[in-house]
């Protein structure tokens, strides 16, 4: 769905979910601008039993003079777009409407399609309305009040940045040019007695395993913020190395995921629980994810939350393999060659872009990859625009230059930041195209179980990938070893 698809419409009224919480504040108000800047005729309402009586929500709408108003009937507009939740969900009130579109990034199922966008991926609501208005053309940064929205919306359902994993998320932190003094003023507002007690409590009722050094805590419904700080508190725990902490949601159970271990990256482990039935993504120490309640439902009926959560994390320490790079496969009688098909791929010479010597943050979907330019250094772009650092002897003995210009395009475009302006440049227009040479082959064999690889690029943290994926390696460079996602390397690649 497109912004400027909602156009047509003259009377909009924008509604945001019950209780309402930054996200949905920031989000909502953001396309409140956007379309007053259409000159349409727009409303940012509210419904549910009771008014807002969060102490920073209050100060965030007075403090930017937010027009949200507390409403109990919506009038029937033309047009009701409803912001960080789904019209007929049980966490908004349902109102009459000649047109409803959704703006969300909750997992519940439906699909996008021109009167919806829902964007699981992202940790945010104001991510997807970023995105949206980025699209649009509009400069969210034009009105430091939108940018500061957006800004705490991001800040708090991204539990203060720990649970970021898009670019587009990573974007919104480091390039909004936001109200510092404000936020730091709402940094310090968003606490309450009743919060402090949920936290408490929480941590009184944890369970903890301890062949696993891990803490499993209940909570009751908080906002993600409160979830992480339980985290974060069970984390100073001598004896505790990986925090689970859950409550649940109208639409499912929100998970805040905590590590300070090596061997467990936490936005590995939120992917691990919530894989197939929700979405998880984050840092390598802090993550987050969210279980979609009818997911959940049709394949663990008769399963509780907790026995699910113990019996997945069982699954995950007893089910796992870990490679390191420097190590090689010693047993290659298992793998098969291949070869990867005839088709185009983009590669960037850094040098292209930058002065050598640069020091340079590549955003990639798996993350910020660090690198200093030189001549030695390329940016490949894959076939499903995944962007990562290749060396200039391992390019020119995999690819070749191919004629013509390349012109793929993608949900994100490709960036890499100059670390010393904090500036990210679009690549897309130095990319050229290539392909694989004639003969270039690996080996690789699917994974029988889930798989931690640690890679030459990226030693810190690790690849991983679960039975199916392709475990592969360089026939003639034995360090070279990563995984490929099963999916992307069955477009990719032939057996020999």
């Amino acid at each position: 769905m497109k912004l400027t698809h909602l156009e047509r419409f003259n009377e909009i009224v924008i509604q945001i979910h019950d209780n309402p919480d930054a996200d949905a504040v920031g989000s909502g108000y953001a396309l409140y601008r956007y379309f007053l800047s259409k000159d349409k005729k727009v409303k940012l309402i509210y419904g549910g039993k009771n008014k807002i009586n969060k102490s920073n929500i209050l100060l965030l709408v007075d403090e930017l003079d937010i027009p949200l108003q507390y409403v109990k009937d919506a009038g029937n507009p033309e047009l009701l777009i409803t912001v960080d939740c789904q019209y007929g969900e049980g966490n908004v009130q349902l109102f009459d409407a000649q047109n409803v579109a959704v703006i969300d990034h909750h997992n519940t199922g439906k699909l996008s399609d021109d009167m919806c966008e829902i964007r699981s991926h992202l940790v945010s609501c104001a991510t997807v309305c970023y995105a949206l208005l980025k699209d649009a053309n509009y400069d969210v940064n034009a009105d430091i009040r939108v940018a500061t929205a957006l800004y705490y919306g991001l800040y708090m359902d991204s539990n203060q940045f720990s649970e970021i994993s898009h670019p587009y998320d990573r974007d919104m932190m480091d390039f909004l040019r936001f109200d510092k003094g404000l936020i730091s003023r709402l940094k310090y507002a968003n606490l309450s007695i009743s919060d402090f007690e949920t936290a408490g409590i929480a941590i009184i009722r944890h369970t903890y395993v301890e062949k696993h050094r891990l803490a499993i805590i209940n909570s009751k419904a908080c906002d993600p913020n409160i979830l992480g700080l339980i985290g974060d508190l069970a984390l100073q725990v001598d004896c505790v190395d990986v925090c689970i902490v859950f409550c649940e949601y109208p639409a499912g159970y929100k998970l805040s995921v905590r590590s300070c271990t090596p061997e467990v990256a936490a936005n590995e482990l939120a992917n691990f629980i919530t894989d197939g039935i929700g979405n998880g993504g984050g840092h390598i120490d802090k993550a987050g994810g969210f279980i979609c309640g009818d997911e959940f439902l049709s394949k663990f009926e008769m399963r509780s939350i907790e026995s699910y959560l113990f019996s997945r994390m069982e699954e995950y320490y007893n089910g796992y393999d870990v490679i390191h790079y420097h190590d090689h496969i010693m047993d290659k009688t298992i793998f098969k060659e291949y070869v990867k098909k005839d088709i185009l791929y983009g590669c960037v010479r850094l040098t292209d872009v930058f002065k050598p010597g640069t020091e340079c943050k590549v955003r990639t979907l798996e993350g910020d990859v660090f690198v200093t330019c030189n001549d030695d250094t390329y940016i490949m772009i894959g076939y499903n625009g995944e962007v990562y650092p290749i060396e200039s002897k391992v390019f020119e003995s995999k690819y070749e230059w191919a004629e013509g210009i390349y012109d793929k395009s993608f949900e994100y475009a490709p960036s890499v930041i100059n670390l010393a302006e904090n500036q990210p440049y679009e690549i897309m227009d130095y990319v050229r195209p290539c392909k694989a040479l004639n003969g270039s082959v690996i080996l690789a064999r699917p994974l029988e179980k889930y798989t931690k690889v640690f890679t030459r690029w990226n030693y810190e943290t690790y690849m991983y990938g679960k039975a199916g994926d392709m475990l592969c390696v360089s026939k003639n460079d034995k360090s070279d070893i990563y995984i490929a996602k099963k999916e992307i390397f069955l477009k990719i690649y032939n057996e020999a």
